[in-house]
């Protein structure tokens, strides 16, 4: 793939719409043109400790941040056209239309999304012990060091999409 943007969501609690972080790669042309990165209060405002556990995120982290509606509004404009990559993307996906449900916001009809995890399963098999992110990462020879931050697996899901979509 040659033009797309990679995306990235984390979320507070067990809530889809719950989103507190994304990362955005745009790639044009093959390489990486831009890189967006936000905080975003969530909603509902309410951290669970699995999710803080998994990317050390807090409420204290995102009390200041814009709620979702005010973020998308500056990454919509990066993405328009692009297909959206995600590893594992029906976790970002899913991530995505609950925050614009939950916002009474009209989910654009031409957001597509491609999946880097079901394309490493048929790409390389059972050549990797899993297809977890940093594994397949590592695989396209990219080395993901802060794993579970939004905008570093939005670049490594860049990386994979370019070795392997």
């Amino acid at each position: 793939m040659k033009d797309f943007a990679a995306i990235d969501f984390e979320t507070a609690n067990y809530n889809r719409a719950s989103i507190c972080s994304v990362g955005v790669v745009i790639v044009r042309n093959g390489e990486i043109a831009e890189r967006l990165y936000h905080l975003v209060r969530p909603y509902p405002n309410f951290y669970c400790r699995v999710n803080t556990d998994i990317h050390g995120l807090t409420r204290s982290d995102t009390d200041g941040a814009r709620p979702f509606p005010e973020v998308w509004q500056m990454i919509a404009p990066a993405i328009a056209g692009l297909a959206l990559v995600a590893h594992n993307s029906q976790f970002d996906e899913s991530c995505l239309r609950a925050a614009f449900a939950a916002y009474e916001m009209e989910y654009p009809a031409n957001y597509h999304f491609l999946c880097t995890c079901r394309a490493s399963r048929r790409y390389f098999g059972r050549t990797l012990t899993d297809h977890r992110l940093p594994t397949v990462a590592r695989a396209c020879g990219y080395d993901l060091a802060s794993h579970h931050h939004a905008l570093a697996d939005a670049e490594a899901c860049a990386y994979i999409a370019r070795e392997i979509l």
